[in-house]
């Protein structure tokens, strides 16, 4: 029996299937969406009235449980090639999709599809549920950039780390890299004086400056131009990817 549709519809198609029946991948955006959603309005429950820094922004507020969601999705990123590199199934892969930048582009596409959904539900969930305990500013420019960018940065963030997996072509050497960068030294070293002005410039520091309402004078750049920075770095990366894929063995 012979699949019907293009071949690109059809690598897109086998990698969908691949997504429903292995529950290491389907089970981390659902993960990233409970963590988004949830850790949000816990937080606006237990510490909206309280808290200045998640009120005097509220875009601090808003996307409180994004730090852990993203774990989930980067997990998601990293998963969605680097378990084919890690168990050998790459070769089998490029068995039925010959074409290296086919196969690349079915991955990424779905990658980019499946963080547009997380990101959709998750961001619309986590304004609702941070309103419910701490009154919401829906009105104005900076809902409409805060609401866009949110749902923006969770698909750079899946194409980003599915990128930067393919150009390592190892699964443990991204986690590796990506998760201490993204939720340890990132962090940390942007509130070290000195250093800032340069981690500033990171992909998950500057999509992050994307989600808040209030200008920070010591960002170079501003709200538009953080989203936009991290999309350079997540296109820098998947064309690393294709790169890499189409001279490996």
């Amino acid at each position: 029996m012979t699949s019907s549709g293009s071949p690109a519809v059809n690598a897109l198609r086998a990698e969908w299937i691949k997504l429903t029946t292995l529950r290491s991948l389907w089970i981390t955006p659902l993960l990233a969406l409970a963590l988004t959603a949830g850790v949000t309005a816990a937080v606006g429950a237990a510490l909206g009235g309280k808290d200045h820094n998640i009120t005097d922004d509220p875009g601090a507020g808003d996307f409180y449980g994004l730090n852990f969601g993203q774990a989930a999705l980067t997990c998601f990123g990293i998963l969605l090639i680097g378990q084919e590199f890690n168990t050998r199934m790459i070769g089998t892969s490029l068995t039925a999709v010959p074409r290296r930048g086919r196969l690349y582009g079915a991955k990424l596409t779905l990658g980019a599809l499946v963080g547009l959904a997380v990101g959709a539900v998750g961001t619309a969930s986590a304004f609702a549920g941070y309103a419910a305990s701490v009154p919401a500013d829906w009105d104005g420019p900076a809902f409409v950039r805060t609401a866009v960018a949110g749902v923006l940065y969770q698909t750079l963030v899946v194409v980003l780390c599915l990128g930067t997996t393919a150009v390592l072509g190892n699964l443990t050497a991204a986690m590796g890299l990506l998760v201490p960068t993204l939720f340890l030294l990132s962090p940390l070293l942007g509130g070290v004086p000195g250093v800032r002005r340069v981690v500033q410039f990171l992909p998950d520091r500057a999509g992050q400056y994307a989600l808040r309402y209030v200008d920070d004078p010591q960002i170079a750049y501003g709200h538009w131009t953080g989203l936009l920075i991290m999309a350079l770095w997540t296109a820098l990366a998947a064309y690393g990817g294709l790169r890499a894929m189409r001279r490996a063995k």
